[in-house]
């Protein structure tokens, strides 16, 4: 086995704005394994709210350069790098070479079904009231949106949006932007306008506040989810998990968590950061109830330049 890591950077077609910041581009960190004619390839997308930087990302990922090219297994990885940028990397890329080399799509390897189509979500970045509701008026068209709010006047920019996409399915997110009373304040008006959930209203070290309440939308984690280990203490909180591979740490440890969350009774959504369809691609084998199959996968461009991975259906 050979690995190679790198970094590049990808510009968004447009500002991306969420309750944290803004950007304009996107870095991405590409683990490859070469095996023989076969090479595995994986994007991460370090994300600075978990302290991931691209620098310290490939770091982790030339530690385990020893383990992976000894041989290493991706139940390996679960003990050997710790949930994150780096192990996602690695995982998808071992997924991909393992498929390559069997000459079958990663999803039959794991022993499920077929991944159908499904609906996904179109994000809007956060913005004023007016830009919004433009960018609402140019998505009309498409059945669901997803909106970034960040807590002052998001009722006025959900106001907007649904004024100017009367027929699309709404979710918003806050990123951790609300702060307790919010919840009581907002959600009955988002309830109103049709909205169908609520992702990360508060800070993940608030989340006692959501403790046993019963609200008019469902709500979902995203930053209080990571891996398995999380789960008992979302129970009572929240009815929906946000699984996404950057921080999970790969595939491997996403179908055991899509598992154990359902067995659980917790309705399922499947989220992404924004990189390329590298990225995208091995999270298209995690299970999403039908009712929120909403795979979020903002806008890059060219998002399509990576597509052929052996970890889509194809």
């Amino acid at each position: 086995r050979r690995l190679t890591v790198r970094l590049e950077t990808w510009p968004l077609k447009g500002a991306f704005r969420i309750s944290r910041g803004s950007k304009t581009e996107t870095h991405v960190v590409v683990a490859e394994v070469a095996d023989g004619p076969h090479t595995g390839r994986g994007e991460a997308v370090p994300y600075p709210r978990y302290d991931e930087t691209p620098a310290r990302t490939r770091a982790e990922i030339e530690d385990a350069r020893e383990a992976v090219e000894g041989g290493h297994t991706r139940e390996g990885l679960l003990d050997a790098l710790p949930a994150g940028a780096a192990r996602n990397a690695l995982d998808c890329a071992l997924w991909d070479l393992e498929a390559k080399q069997a000459g079958r799509p990663a999803w039959a390897l794991a022993g499920l079904d077929r991944p159908e189509p499904c609906v996904t979500a179109v994000t809007l970045s956060l913005d004023t009231p007016e830009n919004m509701g433009e960018a609402a008026a140019r998505h009309a068209h498409l059945p669901l949106l997803k909106l970034k709010v960040t807590g002052e006047g998001d009722l006025a920019r959900i106001q907007a949006v649904r004024a100017n996409a009367p027929d699309a399915r709404l979710i918003v997110d806050a990123n951790e932007g609300w702060s307790p009373p919010m919840l009581d304040e907002l959600l009955p008006a988002l309830a109103a306008l049709g909205v169908e959930m609520v992702e990360q209203p508060l800070p993940a070290a608030d989340d006692v506040a959501l403790e046993g309440r019963s609200f008019a939308l469902p709500l979902c984690a995203d930053e209080s989810c990571h891996t398995r280990a999380d789960l008992p203490g979302l129970a009572g909180r929240y009815p929906m998990v946000n699984i996404k591979l950057d921080k999970t740490g790969g595939l491997t440890e996403a179908l055991a968590l899509a598992a154990e969350a359902q067995a659980m009774g917790f309705r399922i959504m499947v989220g992404s950061m924004v990189g390329t369809s590298l990225a995208m691609a091995p999270a298209a084998c995690s299970p999403a109830s039908p009712t929120t199959s909403t795979s979020t996968v903002p806008c890059c461009w060219p998002a399509t330049a990576r597509l052929g991975s052996a970890t889509t259906a194809r």
